[in-house]
Formats: C-alpha cells, structure tokens, sequence
C-alpha cells in the first residue's frame, strides 16, 4: 500500500509539474504575443497581426495571418530563444494568394470598403475613382486592401483594378486629370449630349491622354477611355501645385458640401461620416490624414487646453465623445472643423453636413456637442508623419 502511494504521489507530481510547465509557457506564449502585437500592430485598422497557438503532438503551432514582417520575425526569434519545437502555419500577407498582383486602383466613382468580405458587412470607409491601393488577400470576390491612409479592409472585386509593380507604378507616374466638381460624368465622346462611361465625383483620379478647348481625354485605369470637361477638372500636378495651404481654402471647401447627406463609413461626397467629412475636406486641401475620429484625434498639434475654444484657429478640429474616468478611457465618438467667425461655429457631418455653433446665443447653437467636447488638434503647419502632405510626397 505504501509503495503504491508512493508511485500515485510521484505520477501526481510528474503531472503536476508538466502542466506547470505547460501553463508557464502558454504564459511566455501570450506575453510574446502581446508584445510583438502592441509594437507592429497596436491599431488593427491599419495593421494585421491575428497569430494564435495549439498544440499538436507535443509541438506548439503557430498559425494565423499578420502583414508585418519584422513582426512575423521577431516572433520565430522569440519561439526559437524558448528552446520549443513549433510548427510554423503564419501567413504573412501578401502571399502566394495574391501573387504578383500586389496593387490596385479603384475603377468605379466610388467604391465601397467593408469590414468583412461580403456585401452585407459594415461600410468600413470607401475609396474614390484612381485611388492607389495595396493588396493583401483575397476571399471568394473579396480582397483584403489597403487605402493611402492605411486603413485595411475589403472591397469587391468589381470596384478595383488589380495591377502587378510595373503596371502600379506606370499608373502612378502617369499624367492624371483630378475632378474638381462635387458630381460629374465621363462622357464617350466630346459632347455632354454622348453617351456616359461613369460617374465621377469631387476628387476622382484618372489618367491624361490630350485636350483641347472644351475636355481632357481621359484613360481609366482599366483602360476604358472618355472625356471630362475642362470646366469640371483639373491637371493633377496642377492643381496640387497651385494648393494654398491656409485656413480660408479650408473654410471654404467645407462649406461647398454642405447638405451632403451622412453615411456611416463614408468618405466621398455621396455620403459621409463626421470623420469622413474632415478627411474629404483636407484631402481636397492636399492632405492625406488618418481615418477615424479615434485616429485623427492622435494626429497634430494639441489646442485649446483649457476648452474654452479662445485658442481655436479656423480649420482646427474638434473632437467630441466620453470624457475619461476613473475608470474608462476617454472615447472620441465625433469631430468636427472649427469655424470660428465671431460666432463660434464648426461645420461637421451630423445627420448631413451642417454648421452649428458653440454660442449658445446663436440660433443653430449645439447643446448637444459642447457638453461633449473633449478638446482639438491643429493640422495646418503642423509636421506629422500621420498628417500626409501631397505636395511633398509628390
């Protein structure tokens, strides 16, 4: 009896001890994991890093997806430093799935960018006719891109063009047209009165063939080609050049989309969500900035400290939500783009794109937002690696 208590007590700690050492390294396991996660990819709107572990015959799997390559690395280097041996399953994207189609352009007016891959998923953001984008994955008609401001998710296949780096960057370097109006079209020939290729909305890219007195010919970027009339659009390099960078350029784009309706996940002038808005007015301003209100609030120069809005200059943003707590963080749900005016007003996107004021003797005063405001960034003059200057990366 002795001797098999002895032998149950020693089968009790061998099992004890393999599940303290099973527990210790699922523990190494997460912190890794953790880590390498907060340092590549701490925002999964603009970066993948989906790893998870199982064991399979006594070995670790690693298997997952992640865009990050320095990430995947480091993560080999830290499973090797614990001396386990581990299956590798990671895909780093783009891989063979994509194959040497890694980039492409939007080839509708505007295309629709959604959280899954399928039609029925949130509008995550959208992307206008010429956007360059980066290819990731694909799934069933889906694939997995990448936007200019980072921002991951997916679109149909039918909204874009894909194109291997030789093809991508012809695209790039091409001589473009930019559409400057709020709506328009793409005619089949020189004549409003032709039949119409597409749409096109304010921002719209396509590539320059000739012109004459009254249209550009214009090549999409799956090659369909038309006319934009020279009222309606402008040279790229152009326009970009001839861009004051200043206040009242801001102003006054804001001002033209007023009464655009508001769209969950819009970015375009067909529609448009509050941070949706403020991109679209900075992007037609040469600026490229991040795309959610939680994001652009991370990106400029910090302003009116003490929230009295006396510090504020026309074309700050304003950035409303929850305030923090004691126990929660603080949550930026709203943005919007001072005005000012002597009349404290910001013009935002909220039900459609309207000007409301913090003066609450002003027949439009906002009650609402400015028990809510949580504080503004100022873009304008400001250097920021995430406020994207078109002239200088041009």
């Amino acid at each position: 009896m002795t001797k098999f208590l002895k032998t149950f007590a020693l089968v009790l700690l061998l099992i004890s001890t393999a599940c303290n050492n099973k527990n210790k390294l699922s523990e190494q396991l997460e912190s890794i994991h953790s880590a390498i996660k907060n340092e590549f990819a701490p925002d999964k709107r603009v970066a993948i890093y989906d790893i998870n572990f199982k064991t399979k015959n006594s070995k670790i799997v690693a298997y997952g997806i992640t865009d990050s390559k320095e990430g995947y690395q480091k993560l080999l280097d830290s499973l090797k430093s614990l001396d386990v041996d581990f299956i590798d399953k990671i895909r780093v994207l783009p891989d063979e799935i994509i194959g040497d189609k890694m980039y492409a352009v939007a080839r509708n007016s505007v295309i629709n960018i959604r959280s899954k891959p399928k039609h029925s998923a949130e509008l995550g953001t959208q992307g206008l006719l010429g956007m360059s984008l980066r290819v990731l994955d694909k799934e069933g008609d889906f694939y997995r891109i990448q936007t200019p401001d980072n921002y991951i998710s997916w679109v149909d296949k039918g909204g874009i063009t894909k194109m291997n780096k030789k093809e991508f960057d012809a695209w790039k370097n091409s001589k473009k047209v930019i559409f400057t109006k709020n709506f328009g079209f793409v005619y089949a020939d020189k004549n409003e009165e032709s039949n119409i290729i597409s749409d096109i909305s304010l921002g719209g890219l396509l590539q320059y063939l000739s012109e004459d007195t009254s249209f550009y010919a214009v090549k999409y970027p799956d090659n369909r080609t038309g006319f934009v009339k020279k009222s309606e659009g402008l040279l790229y390099d152009n326009w970009l050049n001839n861009l004051a960078y200043n206040k009242n350029n801001i102003e006054k784009t804001a001002k033209a989309m007023q009464g655009f309706p508001y769209l969950w996940g819009g970015t375009s002038a067909k529609g448009m969500d509050c941070s949706g808005f403020t991109k679209m007015v900075y992007l037609m301003n040469g600026f490229v900035i991040p795309r959610d209100a939680s994001q652009q609030i991370n990106a400029g120069k910090k302003v009116d400290l003490k929230l009295g809005f006396s510090d504020l200059q026309k074309g700050d943003l304003l950035f409303f939500g929850k305030k923090a707590t004691s126990e929660k963080k603080q949550r930026v749900t709203h943005v919007g783009i001072w005005l000012g005016n002597g009349k404290q007003e910001f013009i935002h996107a909220s039900g459609n794109v309207h000007i409301s004021s913090m003066d609450k003797t002003q027949p439009n005063y906002d009650e609402f937002n400015k028990n809510r405001y949580l504080g503004s960034k100022r873009y304008l003059d400001v250097k920021d690696k995430m406020i994207l200057d078109l002239k200088e990366k041009n």
